[in-house]
């Protein structure tokens, strides 16, 4: 995943210009971070504000103050958006070729009624991962298969721990809830409880051990762990569960296209949260005095589910790209990933369409905590870690709010080849359903972080092509001088070799990067 060789010399000439700032040194923000500024922090600046954002808000009081822009159409491909929030409806994407509710595909692109986007799984939510389906269809002999059961077998054992770990605390977490007759404690609380139930200190003396690692939010944290681990074992690792089957295709054939809705946040908005974080992240109105401000003004958001619960199959990815394609976007987000793809030509092609057709792709880089350049991650622009197949795609590793050792993202995975630039990631606050904002992490939030700032980029400078932008946003970032953590394992790296450029997106230097080549890209069209 090298900087494209295409335009390199007007990338080398322009980035000249920002040579100098890879000598600059930070500091470190000392006092915690406000509240306010946490809720932004991805838009500040880390001269200004000592805080590892990139540079958005610096963007729009620096640069594009009395500039216009056009619109931009940004495709989400995730688990649905809730493009009826408050915070976001006024910048869903709205298909004008096709008449609502008259149950005729009047542009003819094969989808009915599809007003703002697509679900290409129709009812389902929850599924298998990848590697269960690969074991589900039995041993063909091939070393994928072997693989694939190892890693099952793996899982499935962590699973069942995990569900053992989970129900144990939450029992004890609600034996002491009816103790205490609250719905949540502190660490207060437990200290001044007083028993002579053994067994009732025994989960005092419990949760006091555990309740400090849980966060601000222990009560919602240990549900979610149960949810989570309960999701593992019912459905994503269940050998007899199939979750496919209310779709009604065959999601080992490409040429079957005719399945699922217009209904784009899917059969229940809550399955909808990461799509319509992800959707907020890069597009919530901004400065409307409610909520946050997305990345981008500007922006359609064209909302296409396609990831449920559990690991998204590669035939719908490969058609979701090419139905953002077709029907005009120029950056598509995608905030998903999985360790095995055995239909991945399918979407090596539909990533090759898209760069015909001049649009940037954006992926999270994932949330294992590993090096890409030495494991398994789909999609991938690059099928032996060694070249790319195309020149439309950006990878994107998550930063932490904090400058110093802890900058990448413990959970980020990363790669001096395969990751190609970092953007925020960590507590990241935006919308979610039902008209409500929260705190999300992940390179997840990353990649949206990012597909802001390219579509910032589209709008204003339109002429530059998706290789262009890339390479802006690759070659303008802010560089960073710092032995930083990478992975879950205590590795330490270079932060200049934790990534292909070894910086931080910055939204004020790609723009100004991006003014530079489009004038030069003119003067030599001109020429």
């Amino acid at each position: 995943m090298n900087v494209s060789r295409l335009n390199l010399s007007l990338v080398a000439a322009i980035a000249f210009a920002f040579s100098a700032s890879a000598q600059a040194t930070y500091t470190a923000k000392k006092a915690p971070i406000s509240e306010t500024d946490l809720q932004r922090w991805s838009h500040l600046d880390l001269v200004k504000d000592s805080v590892p954002g990139m540079s958005v808000d610096k963007a729009y009081s620096e640069f594009l103050k009395g500039k216009k822009g056009q619109k931009v159409i940004v495709a989400v491909v995730d688990s649905g958006v809730d493009i009826e929030h408050d915070d976001l409806k006024s910048v869903v994407w709205t298909n004008k070729k096709e008449i609502p509710g008259n149950g005729i595909d009047d542009d003819k692109n094969g989808y009915i009624d599809d007003i703002h986007g697509w679900n290409f799984l129709g009812d389902a939510t929850n599924e298998n991962l990848e590697l269960v389906r690969l074991v589900k269809k039995g041993d063909d002999g091939t070393e994928l298969y072997k693989e694939a059961l190892k890693v099952y077998k793996d899982k499935i054992a962590k699973a069942n721990e995990n569900k053992m770990q989970a129900d144990f605390i939450f029992n004890v977490n609600a034996a002491v809830l009816n103790f205490l007759k609250k719905e949540s404690y502190t660490i207060e609380d437990l200290n001044a409880m007083s028993t002579t139930d053994e067994r009732m200190n025994q989960a005092k003396n419990i949760m006091l051990e555990i309740l400090p690692q849980l966060g601000d939010d222990p009560q919602n944290y240990i549900k979610e762990y149960k949810e989570q681990v309960d999701d593992q074992v019912k459905y994503n690792l269940n050998k007899d569960f199939d979750g496919r089957k209310i779709v009604g295709d065959n999601p080992n054939d490409i040429k079957d296209t005719k399945y699922g809705n217009n209904i784009v946040v899917g059969p229940d908005k809550k399955d909808a949260l990461h799509g319509t974080h992800v959707a907020g992240i890069i597009a919530q109105s901004r400065h409307n005095g409610i909520g946050g401000d997305g990345v981008a003004d500007n922006v359609e958001i064209m909302a296409i589910r396609a990831v449920p619960n559990g690991d998204e199959y590669d035939k719908d990815i490969a058609l979701a790209i090419r139905y953002a394609v077709d029907n005009g976007a120029k950056v598509i987000n995608g905030s998903f990933g999985k360790d095995f793809s055995p239909h991945k030509e399918w979407v090596w092609d539909a990533i090759k369409y898209a760069e015909k057709k001049d649009v940037l792709i954006v992926f999270a880089a994932g949330n294992d905590g590993k090096d890409l350049d030495v494991e398994p991650s789909f999609p991938t622009d690059s099928p032996d870690k060694k070249s790319e197949i195309t020149k439309n795609v950006l990878t994107i590793g998550a930063l932490n709010y904090e400058y110093g050792t802890g900058l990448v993202a413990p959970f980020s995975n990363f790669g001096t080849k395969m990751v190609d630039v970092y953007a925020p990631g960590m507590k990241i606050y935006a919308t979610v359903p039902n008209n409500k904002f929260l705190y999300e992490q992940g390179t997840s939030m990353a990649s949206p972080n990012a597909a802001g700032v390219a579509a910032l980029v589209r709008s204003y400078f339109p002429t530059l092509t998706a290789a262009q932008v890339k390479q802006i946003i690759m070659t303008s970032g802010t560089p960073i001088n710092l032995e930083v953590g990478v992975g879950e394992k205590g590795l330490t790296r270079k932060f200049s070799e934790a990534s292909v450029s070894g910086k931080i997106v910055n939204a004020y230097n790609a723009l100004v990067m991006a003014e530079k080549m489009s004038k030069t890209k003119v003067k030599s069209i001109k020429g």
